[in-house]
């Protein structure tokens, strides 16, 4: 509970401030002054990390039925066996703080279950080799890759075609742009995982992995096993089945997965577009139940990929938009071919990159790619992999070192929540 107070307050509070204000202005009041809350790095994916290590390790039978404890449960809507106890309690308080504040994923993920990393915060000795070192560069300069040399274009125009008011935007520039942020954010936040990853393997340590071409899923349901699958598992272990999981009927289902969206959207940020597109997503993954994943089966894989991607692409008008007003606005721009000409220009630059980005994201539609993309930095390296490997990331770091002296400063996307 003190976890989740923590979060609440800082994450929160100023969300919940600007609301009473916002009802103070609706009765006439006037209203009373406050002092934004700053928003502590990382605090979301801390938070999380720090509940996984309470599950995984506590024993009901030790301090469960204390009554605070079970008051505490009920009111988070746990059933008290929550509670697993999978591994014994860490004793070392820095092999616990490593575990916490373990730098290369604090930010922005991919996170991390206690369960998963408790053996090797004692023993690295079987990964901390030569050919992880090198796996581990290459790996992070392909994350870097992603994010300076595609995301960061993208991002450029993205700003330019969101700063606009949509009834100044073209059919075509809505489009381009509702297109253009869907690829920066998958590469602006792959990019990042692959980063951490690659660090974490620097250092002897193996991460699970957060993306698998998720612009190919079929469906909502696959979507979530592909995009951000670290959270998609964290929110099942930890919330779903706790709250019964698809255990206690139909109902129940459909209560539970409108509950661990709502609070998905809202852990992405403190903003009601956050929570419409958690909303958003659990209402698509209800239907899926209801029949809408049979229905897209039956129409093959390349129409289902296609309207999946759309409908994943509106979501992520909702979630980039500071409002929802603004966000049903660009979307109805969307389908106003009558629009007057924006003057907005896309450069060469962005074009290519936003091409190479759309042709990378789907390129898993070849199930040679997917293979072997997913086990590009796990093959052992001979002599000869090991030299064009060394080649490959001397020419990653040329290439990005050059883009982010020629660039200015652009955070990742994920770094805000």
């Amino acid at each position: 509970m003190l976890n989740l107070a923590i979060l609440a307050y800082f994450k929160y509070a100023n969300f919940f401030i600007d609301n009473v204000q916002q009802f103070y202005g609706w009765l006439g009041l006037v209203p009373f002054e406050w002092h934004k809350v700053a928003l502590p790095v990382g605090i979301s994916f801390v938070t999380f990390q720090k509940i996984s290590y309470m599950v995984d390790v506590y024993r009901r039978d030790h301090e469960a039925q204390r009554r605070w404890d079970v008051l505490a449960l009920y009111i988070l809507m746990f059933p008290i066996d929550v509670y697993r106890g999978d591994v014994a309690a860490q004793h070392n308080f820095i092999d616990f703080a490593a575990y916490v504040a373990m730098f290369p994923q604090l930010i922005a993920g991919p996170i991390i279950r206690y369960k998963e990393i408790v053996a090797q915060l004692k023993d690295r000795s079987a990964t901390d080799t030569p050919d992880n070192r090198l796996h581990g560069l290459f790996r992070f300069l392909v994350g870097l890759s992603k994010k300076v040399l595609i995301a960061n274009v993208l991002a450029q125009q993205v700003d330019i075609i969101f700063a606009t008011a949509p009834g100044e935007l073209a059919a075509g520039t809505a489009w381009i742009g509702m297109l253009a942020y869907t690829m920066q954010i998958y590469f602006d936040f792959s990019g990042y995982s692959d980063m951490a990853r690659g660090l974490g393997r620097m250092f002897g340590f193996s991460f699970p992995e957060n993306f698998n071409f998720p612009y190919i899923s079929q469906s909502f349901t696959e979507f979530w096993k592909r995009w951000h699958i670290t959270l998609g598992h964290w929110m099942k272990d930890y919330l779903y089945i706790p709250l019964g999981g698809n255990r206690q009927g139909e109902g129940r289902t459909y209560l539970n997965l409108v509950i661990v969206f709502f609070l998905s959207g809202l852990w992405h940020g403190a903003a009601w577009t956050f929570v419409v597109w958690g909303l958003y997503h659990g209402l698509f993954l209800i239907l899926d139940k209801w029949g809408l994943r049979k229905l897209l089966d039956k129409m093959g894989k390349v129409p289902s990929v296609l309207l999946t991607f759309l409908l994943v692409m509106v979501g992520w008008v909702i979630f980039r938009a500071d409002t929802i007003g603004y966000a049903v606005a660009y979307l109805g721009r969307l389908f106003t071919f009558a629009a007057p000409a924006d003057g907005i220009l896309l450069d060469t630059r962005f074009v290519v990159m936003l091409i190479l980005a759309t042709l990378l994201a789907f390129s898993g539609l070849i199930p040679s790619v997917e293979q072997r993309a997913n086990e590009l930095f796990d093959r052992v390296l001979t002599l000869r992999g090991a030299v064009v490997v060394t080649v490959l990331a001397i020419l990653l770091y040329i290439l990005n070192s050059s883009a982010l002296l020629a660039g200015g400063f652009n955070p990742f996307i994920y770094f805000r929540f």
